[in-house]
């Protein structure tokens, strides 16, 4: 009977590596309130290569986030975890102390080549069981996203006390902190391979980049982090211009507005998935996006507009970021999984960088208005878009390990499988001796199932 719970060494492998993550998204992150209104003091600063600052990393991560994972399959985990949070440590203080525009791109910059957050996801599975590895997953990605929000809450506050080039330094050390959890905390694994449900397989982009529903979802996230990293390019700079908010002091516009949307969008969260209603509110997520920009355009100098812009904002961003990945997985073919994911997070690191660039561009054309209409008119494509896309499939992904013998039988196998009802997709992995199975969350406890794995000795 295979144990429901994870062992003491899966739970130290999914607290750490999480804590990993989470503490480099909060040195990523926590500047982003404030960075426009610092950058645009740098000597040489333009709207433009303000907004590549902005964006840079996110290319950067798109372009390095796969070859480090592929190298980690070579050389081991830990050591390209390292490379990645000391590059990531270096790009912050280059960029905390950089004087000039330029040195800070290339701070930014490097600050995204350290991505190793792919890595750090094949590791987790490397520590743990398949049957975990659902729950893995959702724990990191729940962290990440409860990082996100603090990042952008106690960034503001800090500089109540600090410098905003302190809060670069104050990411470097938690970068070099994190390689300490990584070599005291994390448990080395026995072995580490290619796992197919969290890793990229090159040979399946094409196919995946051309199917119509994925498509929809990769255009989504790249949307989502365009319209975010092009609003952060002039909303500190507009609320100090037009609403008297000075840096130090914009965390009392975030601080309610975060915490409407944190309480908000876990009650949505919630209800869409116990009631299987994710596309209503994924497009309620979209909708609040929409208005929070136009009350943006509209309020600028309005403190109680701004509130509720922020509020809008953060709940549409908060849904959308937990619906989407979960809406990719339930999407790709269950043999692709990890491609599918791997496209998907090179989407949304491209939507940063352009989001940044055209963000910054358009505001040394067109102002305030002209980055508030680019995002209006992207969140309305968007919506026309998710509209028109098809309802999820609410299922599983379920893995069987097959001995050569059972291989050969595998027709005779696959036959009794598409005669248990809920199963709605197989495949088979030869090379692997692995079948992928999507199916209903029913169907585990059948009868019929419970006794073909049991005969499998899977």
């Amino acid at each position: 009977m295979i144990s429901q719970k994870m062992t003491s060494t899966e739970r130290r492998a999914v607290i750490s590596l999480s804590s990993i993550m989470s503490l480099r998204m909060i040195g990523l992150f926590m500047v982003l309130p404030v960075f426009a209104l610092y950058a645009h003091d740098l000597h040489g600063a333009t709207p433009l290569l303000l907004g590549i600052a902005m964006g840079i990393y996110g290319l950067c991560q798109a372009i390095f986030q796969i070859p480090l994972g592929s190298l980690s399959d070579r050389i081991g985990r830990k050591p390209v975890i390292m490379l990645g949070l000391l590059i990531f440590a270096a790009g912050s203080l280059i960029a905390g102390f950089s004087h000039s525009i330029a040195l800070m791109i290339v701070g930014r910059a490097l600050q995204g080549v350290g991505a190793v957050g792919s890595t750090i996801l094949a590791m987790m599975a490397d520590l743990t069981r398949e049957e975990q590895r659902t729950k893995s997953m959702a724990i990191a990605g729940i962290s990440i996203g409860f990082s996100f929000m603090l990042a952008m809450l106690i960034g503001p506050i800090l500089t109540k006390w600090f410098s905003v080039s302190a809060l670069f330094f104050l990411a470097a050390l938690m970068g070099l902190f994190t390689i300490l959890i990584l070599f005291v905390f994390v448990p080395v694994p026995q072995t580490s391979r290619w796992h197919r449900d969290t890793e990229p397989e090159f040979s399946s982009f094409l196919k995946l980049l051309v199917s119509p529903e994925l498509a929809k979802l990769n255009s989504g996230i790249f949307i989502l982090h365009a319209i975010f990293t092009a609003t952060f390019t002039i909303i500190p700079i507009s609320l100090h211009r037009e609403a008297g908010f000075a840096a130090s002091h914009q965390w009392h516009l975030y601080t309610p507005a975060l915490l409407i949307a944190f309480v908000t969008s876990l009650l949505c969260i919630g209800y869409a998935e116990r009631k299987q209603q994710i596309k209503p509110y994924f497009l309620a997520g979209i909708t609040a996006i929409l208005l929070a920009e136009c009350l943006f355009w509209a309020g600028a100098a309005n403190t109680f507009i701004l509130i509720t812009a922020i509020s809008f904002f953060f709940c549409g961003f908060s849904l959308l970021e937990a619906f989407l990945p979960s809406l990719v997985s339930r999407t790709a073919p269950a043999d692709r999984k990890g491609s599918a994911m791997g496209l998907y997070s090179c989407s949304q690191f491209f939507g940063i960088f352009v989001g940044g660039t055209a963000g910054g561009w358009l505001f040394g054309y067109a102002g305030f208005t002209g980055v508030y209409l680019f995002c209006i008119m992207l969140a309305l494509f968007w919506f026309i878009l998710a509209f028109f896309m098809q309802p999820p499939r609410y299922l599983i992904t379920h893995v069987l390990h097959l001995n050569p013998s059972q291989q050969q039988e595998w027709n005779s196998i696959a036959a009794q499988l598409n005669a248990i009802p809920g199963i709605k997709e197989i495949s088979l992995i030869a090379e692997e001796g692995t079948a992928y199975l999507k199916m209903e969350r029913g169907v585990a406890t059948h009868p019929d199932f419970i006794y073909l794995k049991e005969q499998l000795g899977s």
